[in-house]
């Protein structure tokens, strides 16, 4: 991976990590109220959830490979 790749993959990390928590925090607050939109909650943690999954492939491909 080229250096700039790698810093661009680190930025882009941060970003969708950052989304990742305030979707944590809405959905958190969504939870909270009475008469709550249950589509609206349903669609926030499947973002979430495609988020995580982003995160983890990308935090992979900063992992060197190794030659055994």
């Amino acid at each position: 991976m080229q250096i700039q790749d790698q810093a661009e993959t680190v930025q882009l990390l941060a970003e969708m990590r950052q989304e990742h928590r305030d979707l944590d925090a809405a959905i958190k607050q969504l939870s909270g109220v009475l008469g709550r939109d249950e589509l609206q909650l349903t669609r926030l943690k499947k973002r979430k959830l495609l988020l995580k999954d982003n995160i983890a492939r990308l935090e992979s491909k900063l992992i060197p490979d190794l030659d055994a």
